[in-house]
Order: structure tokens, then C-alpha cells, then sequence
């Protein structure tokens, strides 16, 4: 189990945890994240992933009431969540280089790739004394981790119809940290890239090696839009998101994306 140190487990929680991974088909699962003020309001009811690789809170804002029937996830919150033994072995844990931001993601979308499944038990509850800040080393490592997770996840054919999309938004995203005052953080966090390209070469082919399960199922798990809860300060205008989606449904009809019952996790 993991939990953050700015965590609370409330009574049960872990138990809760232990008997969905009593499934041998469960992978992870993530915890019924409360916000420390607001403990009856969501801070993180499992967490989407984008196409482009943002991630945000899931559900953050919402009545807790809102989110009380278990289901699969694209990925855990890294607040809290378990993880069996033997699947954290298979997956050789989180790899060193993020340090923070992203690793929780990159845990998840392997777990996926290893044909495993990632869920969300609300009755396991963890109190989250949760505040977020905007820092230059926290931007740096964001977009690290980022961009690690969509260079080495996906498999060749998926990132030549990802990449386009990306150059674009790197650069529209570039001018917006521009006048937010936090261009250097997102320059160093391509400058890493560039000077750590073999581990990137390295750590895509170990990722590919350990995969049982294709891109074609995993893909409709992610969002075809960036929708951060109002909390994070930040909106993504709608034309942007309408054209996000829009090359989202033409690449992964090409990519062969197989529908799914659960779907990508929204915001709200």
C-alpha cells in the first residue's frame, strides 16, 4: 500500500484496498481521496490521463456521494493505493528517474499494458491534506514526467499520430508558460529529454518487451480532452479542447482503438 504522507487512512481503508486485490485480475487500486478541508468533497477518485499525457485530479470538487460504486480507472492517484506484491514485482515498481509527478501514471498505463486491470474502491477513504502549489521545480517535473510517459508508453505506430498533435500543443503550451512565468521550467524539462535520450531509447524498449496487452485496447481509456477541476486555477479554452477531440477521434479510429465499457475517468 501507499500512501502519502499528508495522508489519513480512515478506519477500513486498507481493508478495503486488500479485498479488491484479493482479484488476481486487479492490478491497482486507488482509494476514495478526500480533501483534507472538505472531507466529504473528492480529491481524487482515480485520475484520467489525456492523449497528450496530462493528468489531473479525478472527480476533485465533487460530493464524495457522487463517486460510491467501484469501477476501473485509467490510473490511481498516487495519494493512496495498493498494489499486489507479485504485480509490483512484475512491473519492477516506479522507475527511479521521475522522483515525483508522473510515476503514478506510469505505474497505472504499465499495469494496463501488462493485462492487468487499475480500479477505484470509494469505501476505502483517505483523508488528503492536499494543497496545490505552483513552483518552478514542480512545473519542471510535471512536465517531465510528461513527456517521459508519452515518449516510452506507447507503441511506435501510436506515437507517429500522437507526436503531431504534441509539437503543436508544446509550443502553443510554451507561449502560455511564457506569460505564466514558467518557460524556463518547461525549456529545462526538454532540455532532460534531449541530454537523456538513451534512457528514453532504453526504457521504451523495456516497456515494450513487457507488454501483453495492444495500444488498440487501451487508448479509449484516455481522454480526448484536458478538463483540470476549477481548483487547479487552470482552463483550457473550449476551441482548443474541440480540436484536441476532434484529432483524437480521427487518429484512434486509424489506430484501431477498441471501444471499452469504462471509458476514459472525467474530471466531473
Amino acid at each position: 500500500m501507499f500512501v502519502n504522507s499528508d495522508a489519513v487512512l480512515a478506519s477500513g481503508a486498507l481493508a478495503a484496498l486488500a479485498a479488491v486485490l484479493a482479484d488476481e485480475s486487479v492490478g491497482l487500486v486507488t482509494a476514495s481521496v478526500r480533501l483534507g478541508d472538505r472531507p466529504d468533497r473528492v480529491n481524487a477518485a482515480g485520475n484520467p490521463m489525456h492523449y497528450l499525457g496530462y493528468t489531473w485530479s479525478g472527480g476533485m470538487g465533487d460530493l464524495a456521494s457522487e463517486h460510491d460504486v467501484p469501477r476501473e480507472v485509467t490510473c490511481v492517484s498516487g495519494a493512496t493505493f495498493g498494489v499486489r506484491r507479485e504485480v509490483w514485482d512484475q512491473l519492477g515498481g516506479f522507475d527511479d528517474e521521475y522522483f515525483a509527478y508522473g510515476e503514478d501514471v506510469d505505474l497505472s498505463i504499465r499495469a494496463w499494458q501488462a493485462g492487468h486491470t487499475v480500479r477505484f474502491e470509494p469505501a476505502a477513504v483517505s483523508v488528503h491534506h492536499y494543497e496545490f502549489g505552483r513552483n518552478p521545480q514542480k512545473w519542471f517535473l510535471l512536465e517531465r514526467g510528461r513527456l517521459i510517459n508519452m515518449l516510452t508508453l506507447f507503441e511506435p505506430r501510436t506515437r507517429r499520430y500522437v507526436v503531431p498533435m504534441l509539437a503543436v500543443v508544446e509550443v502553443g503550451s510554451l507561449l502560455v508558460a511564457a506569460r505564466q512565468g514558467w518557460a524556463g521550467s518547461k525549456v529545462a524539462a526538454w532540455r532532460w529529454l534531449w541530454d537523456n535520450r538513451e534512457y528514453l531509447h532504453e526504457r521504451t524498449a523495456r516497456v515494450e518487451a513487457a507488454r501483453r496487452r495492444p495500444d488498440s485496447e487501451i487508448l479509449p481509456r484516455l481522454s480526448a480532452e484536458v478538463l483540470p477541476p476549477p481548483e487547479f486555477g487552470l482552463r483550457v479554452p473550449r476551441v482548443a479542447n474541440a480540436v484536441l477531440k476532434s484529432y483524437w477521434t480521427w487518429a484512434s479510429a486509424r489506430l484501431g482503438a477498441v471501444s471499452t465499457s469504462a471509458g476514459p475517468t472525467q474530471a466531473r
